[in-house]
């Protein structure tokens, strides 16, 4: 993991796989933000399609939990061209049903495993670095794409749970696992 001071980039940790780098919010990531989130597929699952202004606060959202927190979604970057491809990460936003570690990749960047080693870099984070005892994914009945991810992680379905205000009526299913379950877990 490195750190890095660059211009428009949120403070926050660094982090490299084999392919990505995991790194906070910049304000460069928002035009393949706002595309990944004017493609109806892409946002079906992560707040449907929204017009730029509202992607623009959803940014600023982040940014602004990395500031405050030390703790948002990592902006996932292809290491050899530096594209923008998703957020992924850990969140845990108030009222949330537990500890997040959540995922949305652009749709040019679907299919291809990045969400599997952004995700399984994040969940070590999650637990190794920021010291969570568990981690939840708030992911729609409907989703089977992130349910096989979750599954493949090692977390379970733990059945239907409500999510706080403005998303009370949105209907998710709580998936998640312990510190230990991740620790025992056989590596994909």
């Amino acid at each position: 993991m490195t750190h890095a001071d660059t211009g428009d980039v949120a403070p926050g940790p660094w982090i490299e796989t084999e392919r990505l780098i995991l790194r906070p919010t910049a304000m460069s990531d928002f035009p393949r933000w706002a595309e990944m989130m004017a493609d109806a597929e892409a946002a079906r699952f992560i707040g449907g399609v929204q017009p730029r202004a509202t992607v623009w606060r959803g940014l600023m959202t982040m940014a602004g939990a990395w500031a405050l927190t030390g703790v948002a979604m990592f902006s996932v970057l292809d290491r050899d061209t530096g594209q923008w491809l998703g957020r992924i990460g850990p969140w845990q936003p108030e009222g949330w049903p537990g500890p997040e570690v959540g995922w949305g990749l652009h749709p040019d960047a679907q299919g291809k495993g990045y969400a599997m080693e952004a995700a399984v870099a994040s969940m070590d984070y999650a637990f190794d670095i920021l010291g969570w005892d568990e981690v939840v994914h708030s992911i729609d009945p409907d989703n089977r794409p992130s349910q096989v991810l979750a599954e493949r992680l090692g977390s379970v379905n733990r059945g239907p749970t409500r999510l706080p205000a403005p998303f009370e009526e949105v209907r998710v299913d709580l998936w998640g696992q312990t510190r230990a379950d991740w620790a025992a877990r056989s590596r994909p």
